[in-house]
């Protein structure tokens, strides 16, 4: 009896080895279309007839190798406003949605500083004392550094750190080098959705992606396939933001001058349905 539980778990272990590694070729060997946009690469591909963990899939990766030249920023609106507006607003190059939100309220619920001035706080959740599960992540931004922290329980604990930008959001992806647990009783989690994240290579290369969900052509990603991702993309540091309905990936840089992604708020598989938000992630160009 041992010995075929034995056999049954090898074999399955050796399956899931298996898929993992046809669904990295997958990935690296996908149809990808690259533009080099003024020193920003953008990178994006269709994983049709379910390609991609046994899915459709459309993922955008923008690439920012040299943070001198760009510069993150982090944008807020007292009243949800749409990613594109907010970059238009202040003549950014590319945007992305930030962190999470109360819909009604509009206010953020995750903890978010601007010009060192705060905005938003942690919001505790329902089984949790002092932060949610989704709040153990912090983008923070000083001059031309970008960087991730990865928080400790206590829900000011964001206060203390000397940084003008911070936005926390979460989960952590994975931290240096090493892939976080992910929480298995969560459907954000283990459900495919719409995802917006951001990672960081050791050579400071910093990414921002963006997969579309809620479609038959673009199904989205569970936070494990999104760590994955992360990892064949060869990020020292990863963390999720908001996504579902929110996720946006604007550009107003060389022949792209709009939303590219599908965001999933019209139900519509096009460029229309962008939802408004409470905050974003900006890349505004240096001067020369």
């Amino acid at each position: 009896m041992k010995q075929r539980i034995y056999i049954i778990v090898i074999f399955f272990a050796f399956a899931f080895c298996l898929q993992a590694q046809r669904d990295s070729l997958a990935f690296v060997n996908g149809p990808w279309q690259t533009d080099t946009l003024d020193g920003i690469v953008l990178k994006q591909c269709r994983f049709e007839g379910q390609r991609l963990f046994a899915s459709n899939q459309q993922i955008f990766v923008l690439e920012i190798p040299d943070t001198a030249h760009y510069t993150l920023r982090f944008a807020h609106e007292p009243r949800r406003t749409k990613t594109s507006d907010m970059a238009q607003k202040h003549s950014a190059v590319a945007a992305v949605n930030g962190s999470f939100f109360d819909m009604d309220k509009h206010f953020p619920i995750c903890y978010l500083r601007i010009d060192s001035v705060s905005i938003g706080e942690n919001t505790p959740g329902k089984d949790t004392v002092n932060r949610k599960y989704y709040q153990y992540g912090t983008l923070c931004l000083l001059d031309d550094s970008v960087f991730i922290l990865k928080t400790d329980s206590s829900r000011h604990w964001e206060e203390a750190l000397p940084y003008p930008d911070i936005m926390t959001a979460g989960p952590l992806l994975i931290w240096h080098d090493t892939l976080q647990y992910m929480r298995d009783d969560r459907t954000f989690v283990t459900q495919r959705h719409n995802r917006t994240a951001v990672g960081i290579r050791d050579d400071g290369t910093v990414l921002l992606l963006v997969a579309d969900g809620r479609h038959k052509q673009a199904e989205g990603l569970s936070l494990t396939e999104l760590q994955q991702i992360f990892r064949w993309l060869a990020c020292r540091d990863a963390l999720n933001l908001d996504g579902g309905g929110s996720t946006t990936l604007f550009l107003n840089i060389g022949d792209y001058h709009s939303v590219v992604n599908c965001p999933s708020d019209n139900g519509r598989f096009d460029h229309d349905g962008e939802r408004g938000v409470s905050n974003a992630v900006l890349i505004m160009k240096n001067a020369e």
